[in-house]
């Protein structure tokens, strides 16, 4: 079938409106609203333009949007240093050390504003019992930046009354857009529901970037937005693989659906560096509702087992320390995913985590009046977050207090935010002690592309930031961003690309649709016709192509060089069968475009996995033919880069760096 051109013969073409402005955020996650924040900042006093463009509305978009139970990343007494080394033991061995570092050292400066903003956190009161947020806040209690203490529920972890917490970060990114409006004169510096496929590079300059080119989800407009600088803060990238939870229950996944991989895709069409794509993420979950299970581990101090009653991870904490030490101590999330499939494989699922003994337990020491409460809480952390989880326990008449839940591990997810470290290669503070000179380039959190900066899920090597780390990280490249402008003064964005081209590039779905529609009887209903293919249709093959031959679910997460070759070749048929894809409507247009960016962030994660002959990730995915942790050779970065022009890719490797010395914590 002959590639067809967009000349706008069946659908009208839109309307194109131009943006220029001097610091362009894409994405109002946690990172972007951050970015907005701190750069509005410093950008006021210089008259500098600062413009957020989401695909949805900034109070309630990004990961947080559902709300959350606690706050993951919080130094507080504990000393940066261990923060530092519990990253890189949970990612066995391998982060930059001097981003982590960074973090670690203004996360709680976010966490502060938080609370100024109205965030209620959890306190300690003068006797140790815990009191949450709102009765915190009107016992008069201080607040953390006071000296208050607040409520851990793990190391690095802090509760929260978390439901609204994005909705408070958003609007106070909202006002300081407003700020920035009022001081530049600008008619518009905010806009909602427009999602952005390609960033813009500059024709005069290579390897500079020079906007970013998107769509309204709500009117036939498309906008052109020129900067000097370009922050990409997209999120991490779900439904790459086959889900679990498929017909009825398609949709439900750990990782909002609406992380499209779209970060991904668009630094890699841009030329940026990535690092570690192969890293991925399996949380282990209520089986089916996908509830977190993080508090009732570490707050409420529940217990896995498999069906025996064996604690799976005490059960194999040799031979897991005989295949994979040092990696074993603390035995990271992957290696614990390790030991429960270990027991799955043998028959002895299903695993359970047991919340009645842990409830039960509790009521040995509080009071009927305290532990109602804390029951409350309890549920709360699944309404905050995972509604569908209560739902699926009252559908099979489960109470949680009663029996206990079944785990089981997720698909994969791609992130760089959480538990995982899948993103680019990005520029360090240069201040840390011992980091190696080529880690840093001028401006902390800049890409490999001149004026790309990127923050949250998108940035690699360096996990575990969750909301807050995410937050801080984002009001790092939002200050530095300042500081290109003021660097670069002189710029004026020259787009090297043919926005004519690009428009018709963008609507090409809906043209189809339009051409070809009537070939089918009912093209609401059905999804085959012979000269398009549906969003729905790609994604349900992309996720098959990823779960059978790039170490998905059915495979126990386990792939191999000969699978991983199979599996590129089909993602390379299906990248030219997008060229396809139809959009009845502007929804559907977004749907097209979120699913080719999840084929772009599927190659990538496949080509990396394949370019890393060990596992080192073992509990996440496993090289059937290189099955051990090969530190000898592969204790290191593995980078890769898009040549868009010639269509190519290029990996390497970049050696690894120990900053902060051992010893790990227990």
């Amino acid at each position: 079938m002959e590639k067809e051109t967009n000349s706008f013969q069946f659908v009208e073409k839109p309307a194109v409106e131009e943006v220029s402005c001097d610091i362009l955020i894409l994405g109002g996650g946690m990172s972007g609203a951050g970015a907005a924040f701190e750069a509005v900042r410093w950008a006021n006093p210089k008259n500098l333009k600062v413009v957020l463009v989401d695909k949805a509305a900034v109070e309630r978009s990004g990961a947080v949007a559902q709300g959350l139970s606690a706050i993951n990343t919080y130094i507080g007494d504990n000393d940066p240093m261990d923060y530092v080394r519990m990253v890189r033991s949970d990612l066995m061995g391998i982060t930059r050390e001097d981003l982590t570092w960074d973090l670690a050292r203004v996360v709680d400066d976010s966490v502060d504003l938080f609370e100024e903003w109205g965030l209620p956190i959890w306190k300690k009161d003068a006797e140790g019992h815990s009191m949450d947020g709102i009765a915190a806040r009107n016992a008069g209690m201080g607040s953390l930046k006071d000296g208050a203490m607040p409520v851990r529920s793990g190391k690095w972890q802090i509760m929260i009354n978390g439901e609204s917490y994005k909705a408070i970060v958003g609007e106070v990114a909202k006002k300081a857009l407003e700020l920035n409006k009022a001081a530049t004169g600008m008619a518009e510096n905010l806009y909602e529901r427009v999602f952005c496929t390609r960033l813009l590079m500059d024709s005069n300059e290579p390897n500079r970037v020079a906007g970013a080119i998107g769509f309204s989800t709500r009117e036939n407009k498309v906008y052109v937005f020129k900067a000097n600088t370009v922050l990409n803060g997209s999120g991490g990238a779900v439904n790459v693989f086959r889900p679990r939870s498929v017909g009825e229950g398609m949709g439900r996944a750990w990782f909002p659906v609406w992380n499209s991989g779209s970060g991904y895709a668009m630094g890699i069409q841009a030329g940026a560096e990535l690092t570690l794509m192969e890293n991925r993420f399996v949380p282990m979950r209520f089986k089916d509702g996908y509830g977190p299970v993080g508090a009732w581990f570490l707050f409420f101090k529940a217990q896995a087992t498999n069906a025996l009653g064996e604690d799976y991870c005490v059960k194999h904490a040799d031979i897991i320390h005989e295949q994979f030490a040092p990696y074993d101590n603390p035995m990271g999330t992957n290696l614990r995913n390790h030991a429960a499939m270990i027991e799955m494989k043998a028959g002895n699922g299903p695993i359970m985590m047991h919340t009645d003994k842990a409830m039960a337990k509790l009521a040995e020491t509080m009071d009927e009046k305290a532990l109602k409460h804390l029951e409350a809480e309890a549920w709360e952390d699944f309404l905050d977050m995972t509604i569908a989880q209560a739902g699926l326990w009252a559908a099979n008449d489960v109470e949680p207090d009663k029996v206990p839940s079944e785990l089981m591990p997720s698909e994969p997810y791609l992130l760089g935010s959480h538990a995982g470290c899948a993103g680019f290669w990005v520029s360090g503070p240069g201040d840390i002690p011992g980091a190696p000179e080529e880690w840093s380039w001028g401006y902390n959190r800049m890409s490999t592309v001149n004026g790309l900066f990127m923050s949250g899920d998108v940035v690699g090597a360096s996990g575990h930031k969750f909301s807050s780390g995410s937050h801080a990280e984002g009001r790092i490249a939002g200050k530095m961003m300042v500081s290109w402008c003021l660097d670069h003064e002189g710029y004026t964005p020259a787009v090297k690309e043919s926005v004519d081209d690009l428009v018709a590039e963008m609507y090409a779905p809906l043209e189809l649709y339009a051409k070809y529609n009537s070939y089918t009887t009912a093209p609401k209903n059905i999804d085959v016709n012979p000269n398009y293919i549906s969003p729905r249709m790609l994604q349900f093959r992309l996720m098959k192509i990823m779960d059978e031959y790039v170490g998905g679910c059915s495979t126990w997460y386990t792939t191999s060089g000969t699978l991983l070759a199979e599996g590129l070749r089909k993602l390379d048929i299906l990248k030219e069968d997008a060229a396809r894809l139809a959009a009845s409507d502007l929804h559907e247009l977004l749907r097209c475009w979120e699913n080719y960016h999840r084929i772009w962030a599927a190659e990538a994660h496949a080509r990396h996995i394949n370019f890393r002959e060990e596992t080192r990730y073992p509990g996440y995915y496993y090289r059937g033919d290189f099955p051990v942790v090969d530190d000898e050779n592969w204790k290191c970065f593995t980078n890769s880069k898009y040549n868009l022009e010639s269509n190519t890719w290029e990996h390497k490797k970049v050696p690894y760096v120990e900053l902060v010395a051992a010893p790990t914590p227990a």
